[in-house]
Protein backbone atom coordinates (compact mmCIF):
# COMPACT_ATOMS: atom_id res chain seq x y z
CA UNK A 1 0.00 0.00 0.00
CA UNK A 2 1.53 3.30 -0.98
CA UNK A 3 1.17 6.46 1.29
CA UNK A 4 -1.63 8.60 0.72
CA UNK A 5 -1.20 11.92 -0.95
CA UNK A 6 -3.67 15.05 -1.48
CA UNK A 7 -3.62 17.27 -4.05
CA UNK A 8 -4.74 20.62 -4.76
CA UNK A 9 -4.42 23.64 -7.38
CA UNK A 10 -5.98 26.74 -7.70
CA UNK A 11 -5.69 29.89 -10.42
CA UNK A 12 -5.40 33.48 -8.47
CA UNK A 13 -5.24 36.47 -9.89
CA UNK A 14 -1.51 38.08 -8.50
CA UNK A 15 1.49 37.74 -9.03
CA UNK A 16 3.82 34.81 -7.84
CA UNK A 17 5.71 37.24 -5.67
CA UNK A 18 2.20 37.70 -4.26
CA UNK A 19 1.10 34.37 -3.87
CA UNK A 20 4.42 33.85 -2.00
CA UNK A 21 4.03 36.39 0.45
CA UNK A 22 0.68 34.36 1.25
CA UNK A 23 2.41 31.08 2.04
CA UNK A 24 5.51 32.79 4.11
CA UNK A 25 4.95 35.80 5.82
CA UNK A 26 3.26 35.18 9.11
CA UNK A 27 1.02 38.41 8.63
CA UNK A 28 -0.55 37.10 5.47
CA UNK A 29 -0.51 33.50 6.76
CA UNK A 30 -3.31 34.64 9.52
CA UNK A 31 -5.79 35.92 7.06
CA UNK A 32 -6.11 32.59 5.61
CA UNK A 33 -4.17 29.94 7.59
CA UNK A 34 -2.26 29.71 10.74
CA UNK A 35 0.26 32.29 11.54
CA UNK A 36 4.07 31.13 12.96
CA UNK A 37 5.86 33.77 14.69
CA UNK A 38 8.58 34.56 12.62
CA UNK A 39 8.97 34.15 8.38
CA UNK A 40 9.35 30.72 6.97
CA UNK A 41 12.57 30.13 5.78
CA UNK A 42 14.50 27.21 4.55
CA UNK A 43 16.14 25.28 7.36
CA UNK A 44 14.53 26.81 10.12
CA UNK A 45 11.95 25.07 12.38
CA UNK A 46 8.36 25.47 11.82
CA UNK A 47 5.64 26.52 14.55
CA UNK A 48 2.27 27.68 13.65
CA UNK A 49 -0.16 28.94 16.08
CA UNK A 50 -4.13 29.04 15.96
CA UNK A 51 -4.60 33.09 14.94
CA UNK A 52 -7.63 32.69 17.65
CA UNK A 53 -6.32 30.08 20.56
CA UNK A 54 -2.62 30.53 20.27
CA UNK A 55 -1.56 27.07 20.30
CA UNK A 56 1.02 25.44 18.62
CA UNK A 57 -1.09 23.20 15.74
CA UNK A 58 1.49 22.49 13.23
CA UNK A 59 5.04 22.22 13.57
CA UNK A 60 7.88 20.45 11.47
CA UNK A 61 11.07 22.28 9.51
CA UNK A 62 11.15 23.99 6.59
CA UNK A 63 12.88 22.42 4.09
CA UNK A 64 13.57 24.01 1.15
CA UNK A 65 12.17 27.80 0.26
CA UNK A 66 13.02 29.05 -3.35
CA UNK A 67 11.02 32.47 -3.88
CA UNK A 68 8.46 32.69 -5.00
CA UNK A 69 8.90 29.45 -7.01
CA UNK A 70 8.52 26.14 -4.46
CA UNK A 71 8.32 25.81 -0.63
CA UNK A 72 8.70 22.41 0.85
CA UNK A 73 8.08 21.69 4.87
CA UNK A 74 7.42 18.91 7.18
CA UNK A 75 4.05 18.84 8.60
CA UNK A 76 2.95 17.43 11.48
CA UNK A 77 -0.52 17.74 13.85
CA UNK A 78 -1.14 16.52 17.14
CA UNK A 79 -3.32 13.59 15.54
CA UNK A 80 -0.83 12.54 13.38
CA UNK A 81 1.57 11.09 16.32
CA UNK A 82 4.90 10.88 15.87
CA UNK A 83 4.25 11.02 12.06
CA UNK A 84 5.36 13.15 9.96
CA UNK A 85 3.88 14.34 6.66
CA UNK A 86 5.36 16.91 3.73
CA UNK A 87 3.71 19.46 2.06
CA UNK A 88 5.09 20.98 -1.34
CA UNK A 89 3.55 24.33 -2.45
CA UNK A 90 4.39 24.70 -6.38
CA UNK A 91 3.78 28.58 -7.92
CA UNK A 92 3.73 28.53 -11.49
CA UNK A 93 3.10 31.73 -13.58
CA UNK A 94 0.38 32.53 -15.72
CA UNK A 95 -1.26 34.83 -18.26
CA UNK A 96 -3.12 37.12 -15.72
CA UNK A 97 -1.73 35.46 -12.23
CA UNK A 98 -0.44 32.40 -10.28
CA UNK A 99 -1.31 28.24 -10.76
CA UNK A 100 -0.39 27.13 -7.18
CA UNK A 101 -0.31 23.64 -6.47
CA UNK A 102 0.01 22.25 -2.86
CA UNK A 103 0.82 18.53 -2.85
CA UNK A 104 0.79 16.81 0.82
CA UNK A 105 1.86 13.41 1.03
CA UNK A 106 2.89 10.93 3.80
CA UNK A 107 -0.34 11.01 5.63
CA UNK A 108 -0.79 7.77 7.83
CA UNK A 109 -2.59 5.08 5.80
CA UNK A 110 -4.21 3.09 8.78
CA UNK A 111 -8.14 2.60 8.15
CA UNK A 112 -8.41 4.13 12.02
CA UNK A 113 -6.36 7.20 10.67
CA UNK A 114 -8.53 7.87 7.62
CA UNK A 115 -11.22 10.05 8.95
CA UNK A 116 -7.93 12.64 9.71
CA UNK A 117 -7.14 12.31 6.25
CA UNK A 118 -10.82 13.26 5.41
CA UNK A 119 -10.17 16.71 7.95
CA UNK A 120 -6.66 17.08 6.44
CA UNK A 121 -8.66 17.19 3.17
CA UNK A 122 -11.50 19.42 3.88
CA UNK A 123 -8.96 21.68 5.91
CA UNK A 124 -6.86 22.63 2.90
CA UNK A 125 -9.89 23.25 0.78
CA UNK A 126 -10.99 25.87 2.87
CA UNK A 127 -7.65 27.17 4.14
CA UNK A 128 -7.44 27.84 0.14
CA UNK A 129 -10.75 29.20 -0.39
CA UNK A 130 -10.22 31.44 2.26
CA UNK A 131 -6.42 32.49 0.92
CA UNK A 132 -8.29 32.93 -2.89
CA UNK A 133 -10.55 35.20 -1.32
CA UNK A 134 -8.13 37.46 0.38
CA UNK A 135 -6.35 37.21 -2.37
CA UNK A 136 -8.39 38.10 -4.85
CA UNK A 137 -9.60 40.75 -2.18
CA UNK A 138 -6.40 42.80 -2.32
CA UNK A 139 -6.39 42.51 -5.95
CA UNK A 140 -9.33 43.55 -6.69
Amino acid sequence: MTDLTLNKSIYLKAEPTVVWEYLTDPDKLALWFHAPKVPMKQGEPLAMYGTESGDKLIWGEVLVAHPPEYLEYSFTVKPMGDAVSLVKWTLTPVAGGTRLALEHSGLPQQAEAFDLMLALDKGWDDHISRMRASIHEVTA
